[in-house]
């Protein structure tokens, strides 16, 4: 999954070892998120969230892309 976690601690100059402490991870989790080879779980997500004063969709970008349409068949005539 893409994210912005590599941005946003850098532009905070924190080490992956900070970000690591502070979220009561490895360094090595840390890495792997930030190389999307990993997906955080959702309460360490909101974590992330909740460090970064940004929203989960702030950060991570689940890549899907779908565009929604509304369908006809819940239409009631």
């Amino acid at each position: 999954m893409k994210n912005r976690l590599k941005v946003l601690r850098a532009e905070r100059d924190w080490t992956q070892a900070d970000l690591a402490e502070k979220l009561d991870v490895s360094r090595q989790t840390v890495n792997a998120i930030e190389k999307g080879k990993y997906d955080p779980s959702l309460p360490l997500a909101f974590k992330l969230a909740r460090l970064f004063g940004a929203s989960i969709e702030a950060i991570f970008d689940d890549e899907i892309g779908v565009d929604v349409e509304p369908s006809n068949s819940s239409l009631v005539s």
